[in-house]
């Protein structure tokens, strides 16, 4: 493969960025400063969004399709992140898929473990299903988010409440136990952004005395039969390859699409403002979006 120099100075930068290992508070403050900085594109007015106890941002896609709407579940181990850190992914998903996005502010670990940011997620879909035909409604989640996009579906179901058109997740983190890497998959892990070790710490904190073995925890092991069409992507030298690929035997009878890119980094998609590929990628999952959301 011909050399990215875009994609080589993303990953120096995300190296030195994981070295330094600040308190969670500061990753806390740290992560959401850096989407801060990103003006919103042309076309995606943000505006506060809330329902009852839980708060979110919704973007209006000026140029999108009546009746659209992504709602999106940020990463961050489940102890960090926010629609601030996560508002411009989202609204570049939403252009791609000509779709609003309602971004959901669900409460995080340590101060809120299990099962807190889930019901959050499930009580911000079942509100969409107030206004929204369930066709026209996708779950996205990144990282964290997108595992808790996965139980999210499951919990739905588990409530009655009829699924969405689509579901899409961004290097998910789908098995909580944390089981280590075996000597074949620490041969071709190179992950500058997750480890084990930081997996283990967010873990712990989510759980919070739960068993990780809990499927609406680690949905990997979930009978996950008969669910909206799914797409993953995930790239070759992560950390939780293994997790998407669980993911994909864990799938059943539901049309199902893993795409394991070479060299990208742990949700590289969040990064289109500095690589071409994370843009290539965003317009995959709108396309993809776009022909399931009616």
């Amino acid at each position: 493969m011909t050399p990215d120099p875009e994609l080589a100075d993303l990953i120096s930068d995300l190296r030195k960025w994981s070295a330094k290992n600040p308190p969670l508070e500061m990753r806390r403050v740290t992560m959401d400063a850096a989407e801060a900085a990103l003006p919103l594109p042309a076309g995606i007015v943000a505006s506060p969004w809330r329902s009852g106890s839980i708060g979110g941002m919704l973007l209006a896609n000026e140029g999108g399709a009546k009746g659209r709407i992504i709602l999106f579940l940020h990463g961050g181990g489940f102890v960090m992140g926010s629609p601030k850190s996560h508002r411009n992914l989202a609204a570049a998903l939403a252009l791609a898929a000509r779709s609003d996005a309602l971004l959901v502010d669900y409460r995080l670990a340590p101060e809120h473990p299990f099962p807190a940011g889930l019901n959050d997620a499930v009580d911000a879909y079942a509100k969409l299903l107030e206004t929204f035909d369930p066709k026209g409604i996708a779950v996205v989640g990144d990282s964290a988010g997108g595992g808790l996009a996965v139980s999210t579906v499951m919990a739905a179901r588990g409530r009655g409440l009829p699924l969405p058109a689509a579901l899409v997740c961004l290097s998910p983190w789908l098995d909580l136990t944390c089981s280590p890497p075996t000597p074949r998959e620490l041969e071709r892990i190179d992950d500058p952004i997750v480890s084990s070790t930081a997996l283990a710490e967010y873990a712990a904190a989510y759980c919070n005395g739960a068993s990780p073995t809990d499927p609406l925890i680690s949905p990997v092991f979930a009978d996950l039969a008969n669910f909206p069409p799914t797409l993953v992507q995930v790239g070759a030298g992560e950390v939780l390859l293994r997790d998407s690929i669980r993911l994909s035997a864990a799938v059943r009878d539901t049309p199902f699409t893993l795409e394991i890119e070479p060299g990208l980094p742990h949700v590289w998609q969040w990064f289109s403002h500095r690589l071409g590929r994370a843009r290539t990628s965003n317009a995959r999952i709108g396309a993809f979006l776009d022909g399931l959301l009616r």
